[in-house]
């Protein structure tokens, strides 16, 4: 049985999209999922990255895109009242939910349904506080216990080589984005595809300038 971490935020509407394909794209195989919340905002400012909604134009793709691909697999997804917005009270949750920090598929269903059905506001404190009688988490979520689990969890993902969400790691590789699904699959089946050679040789290609000559 091959151990799958499913790296996430709930911010990311892809993440949803592949949470919800996760157990169909593995249909049949032996596997056990550890689901690892992460704040993306930490990922991209540690790698120097802008999020998708800093980039013009960029911001409406994601929303348009992400909409077909719902429709395309048969997911109801309501865009959020406001969005981004910030997610770190929604990951606090999860990670409160269970006393190592990482959550149960039930927890996180109910957290991404809450932002990507309804099209309310996510982090309106109202909906939170419900929210939080809900899922009765065995710890505090504002405790400082439970941030530094974030925290912790983020710095992991960063040590892996994770650069956004959703990730998915197996053995050490790990791939990234709702359209490597099929790749996870198919590196399930048959790992020999992407061999270690292979998986090396792409990270020491050297970098060639983007300038052209005038």
């Amino acid at each position: 049985m091959k151990q799958i971490t499913f790296y996430f935020d709930f911010l990311s509407p892809y993440a949803y999209l592949a949470f919800v394909e996760l157990p169909r794209t593995l249909e049949g195989l032996s596997y056990a999922v550890r689901y690892q919340p992460v704040f993306l905002g930490a990922l991209l400012k540690h790698r120097g990255v802008p999020g998708p909604a800093e980039v013009p134009g960029k911001r409406e793709w994601v929303y348009r895109q992400s909409q077909w691909l719902a429709q395309r697999q048969g997911t109801r997804l309501d865009l959020p009242a406001a969005h981004p917005f910030n997610p770190l009270g929604l990951l606090r949750l999860a990670l409160a939910c269970d006393s190592r920090g990482y959550p149960n598929r039930y927890v996180c269903e109910t957290i991404f349904r809450h932002v990507w059905e309804g099209g309310a506001d996510a982090a309106d404190a109202e909906r939170l506080t419900a929210l939080t009688a809900q899922l009765a988490p065995a710890r505090d979520p504002r405790s400082d216990e439970v941030k530094q689990a974030l925290n912790d969890h983020t710095a992991h993902a960063l040590a892996q080589g994770v650069f956004g969400v959703p990730s998915y790691q197996v053995d050490d590789k790990v791939l990234w984005g709702m359209d490597a699904l099929p790749m996870l699959r198919d590196y399930l089946l048959h790992p020999e595809h992407l061999s270690d050679a292979a998986w090396q040789a792409a990270a020491q290609l050297p970098s060639g300038t983007l300038a052209g000559k005038r």
